[in-house]
């Protein structure tokens, strides 16, 4: 039988494409998410840092100590006063891949950007892009759209040297994405902290740091309103610094770790190197068996290092590689924690104490945990609230994917799956009513409480994710405030205790129509009033309109199609615990006066006409 013509498999379907047109058909391989300008990865971000980074590189080398950095809406300017991009290789620098200083050791030592990528990916991801270099007196200047050269200038004039770099993100590309004051703040904060003395001017805010990491442990502190247990550890050279202490008020450990002014939000080999330096230092000066996790429950910490060959995972630099540098860190910060501790034995033994409280709540809790399987044996074999499905997930194995289960509020809405769902790969817990607000309580509540225990169980997350049972936890609850309240209340429950599940992308909210448009020919579903004016519009005079108040208002037959092949769900994003902490503390805390006071002060009332 003849291959038909779209099918054909020959010298014609081969295509090579140039480095403009890679940036642009692959962008994910150069800034990982696009976003929206939500997240701190967001693609835009991506491109701002890019630039910032070859400023950065250039204060490292002792050359420029400031920055300017302007926005405004979506136009983007940087200007460095650095020795400024060599005059006759400006377009080179900002459009041809593999072109740059930063290959040379005598130029650039400990530089952030090394692929010869990074300024070039700014350049052809924007709709309009500028690169001035000021060089003893004289400046090039280069314009481009979406990569490609427009204009090139050359002149005189009594700037200082430096570079200076203008960008709009390609809407093309980039769509509804904007910048976002405090994301790009969070941003220059670090920068600020890793860069000692360097000073970054945004849109007329200065950020400048004189202590390093200890700033940056100590403005965490605040932030979360926490009291260290003794005053932070910092430690600082050349190629190593780290910072950290210990807080009464804090669950879990929470670490920031940086190479090369880069903040690597998935760690990687400098901060495990530096978690097992620390857990040996504090093993041999108490002369214990400590575990790793009672040595940094509670424990706020940053690492930099500087290197002079990063190897990332990705263009984004989120994770470190180098497997090679382990050893020597372990060792060097093993060392430098010993001389402290010998130096400081009042500090010394206030960790050590510390460390001695959280082994025993340790094992009070494994007798905790005990009693609960025991209790739970007891009352019955199956978790009474789930409803299984046949299939289960099963990462290690690669099986059960497209599993799911929902976590609902009610038998009402119970009833409205279980009676449409698919009995293969669709799961249902009933929640018996609001769960616990669980932010500052300690792990053993889900032990003692027994629906959270259940859910844990259900799950099978007590240890790990890695038996996690459903690729898919899907929160459906009603689209009402009780139900919105009870999707909040489940996702501090995950965040707080099972982070792992989130960080994998395996939560979910389930997108559940608030409004039915119909007339005597159709029927549409809408998730929001915009969507509902729009439906009245299409379907006329005669349209009848109904309000969803809760998903068992919704009978199984119309249930089906919400939870079949056109189910809308929206992850629940991760976001590191540094940048959790403070606004889950707000809503789920215990500042309950607090939010009282932003609740009215925010409060919005209709007026009627």
């Amino acid at each position: 039988m003849a291959e038909t013509a779209r099918h054909i498999y020959d010298e014609s379907k081969v295509k090579t494409l140039s480095s403009l047109e890679h940036i642009r058909l692959r962008t994910g391989m150069y800034i990982g998410r696009i976003g929206d300008g939500s997240h701190y990865d967001d693609g835009c971000y991506i491109l701002l840092k890019e630039v910032i980074d070859n400023a950065i590189d250039e204060f490292i080398m002792g050359y420029g100590k400031e920055v300017r950095i302007s926005i405004d809406g979506r136009s983007v300017s940087v200007r460095d006063f650095g020795r400024g991009i060599p005059l006759g290789k400006v377009v080179d620098c900002v459009s041809k891949i593999n072109t740059g200083a930063k290959y040379n050791d005598d130029v650039f030592q400990f530089s952030v950007g090394l692929n010869g990528v990074g300024t070039k990916a700014v350049n052809a991801l924007s709709k309009d892009f500028l690169a001035r270099s000021h060089r003893g007196g004289e400046f090039v200047e280069a314009v481009f759209k979406q990569g490609k050269l427009k204009a090139e200038r050359k002149g005189k004039g009594n700037e200082p040297d430096g570079t200076f770099i203008q960008f709009e993100p390609d809407p093309a590309i980039f769509k509804e994405a904007e910048f976002r004051t405090e994301q790009v703040e969070k941003r220059l904060r670090h920068y600020s902290f890793l860069n000692t003395g360097l000073r970054l001017v945004f849109n007329g805010k200065t950020f400048q740091s004189r202590n390093g990491l200890l700033d940056l442990i100590m403005e965490d502190l605040e932030a979360d309103e926490s009291e260290p247990i003794y005053p932070p550890l910092h430690y600082a050279e050349k190629t190593l610094e780290f910072c950290f202490t210990h807080s009464n008020s804090r669950y879990g450990e929470t670490f920031y770790s940086f190479v090369n002014g880069q903040y690597t939000t998935d760690g990687g080999t400098h901060l495990s190197a530096f978690r097992e330096g620390l857990l040996k230092a504090v093993n041999e000066y108490a002369r214990e068996r400590f575990d790793g996790d009672d040595v940094r429950e509670s424990m706020v910490g940053a690492v930099a290092i500087r290197l002079k060959d990063p190897v990332f995972e990705s263009q984004t630099k989120n994770k470190l590689g180098n497997t090679e540098i382990r050893t020597e860190l372990v060792n060097r910060v093993r060392e430098e924690l010993l001389q402290f501790f010998n130096r400081n034995k009042e500090i010394a033994q206030r960790i050590i104490a510390k460390v001695q409280d959280t082994r025993q709540l340790r094992k009070e809790l494994q007798e905790v945990k005990k009693l609960a399987r025991e209790r739970a044996k007891a009352i019955s074999i199956r978790i009474p609230q789930l409803k299984d499905c046949k299939l289960h997930f099963d990462k290690a194995k690669d099986k059960g994917k497209g599993s799911m289960i929902f976590l609902t509020e009610g038998q009402s809405a119970a009833g409205s799956i279980v009676s449409c769902r698919d009995v293969n790969t669709q799961a249902i817990f009933v929640l018996k009513g609001k769960p616990l607000n669980v932010w500052d309580l300690k792990r053993d509540i889900v032990y003692k409480n027994d629906e959270l225990y259940n859910l844990m169980r259900s799950l099978d997350i007590e240890d790990n994710t890695s038996a996690l049972r459903y690729e898919k936890v899907i929160l459906a609850t009603d689209a009402d405030v009780d139900g919105l309240h009870i999707r909040n209340l489940l996702i501090t429950y995950f965040f707080r205790f099972f982070e792992q599940l989130v960080h994998d992308g395996h939560l979910f909210v389930l997108e559940t129509p608030l409004f039915r448009a119909r007339n005597k020919e159709q029927t549409l579903y809408c998730y929001s009033e915009a969507e509902r004016d729009e439906a009245r519009k299409k379907l006329g005079a005669n349209c009848e309109i109904t309000r969803f108040k809760g998903l068992g208002e919704i009978s199984p037959s119309e249930f089906k199609q919400f939870i079949g092949q056109q189910m809308r769900l929206s992850q629940v994003e991760y976001a590191p615990k540094p940048e959790t902490a403070g606004i889950l503390t707000f809503y789920m805390g215990k500042n309950t006066p607090e939010r009282k006071d932003y609740i009215m002060e925010n409060l919005v009332v209709p007026v009627e006409d």
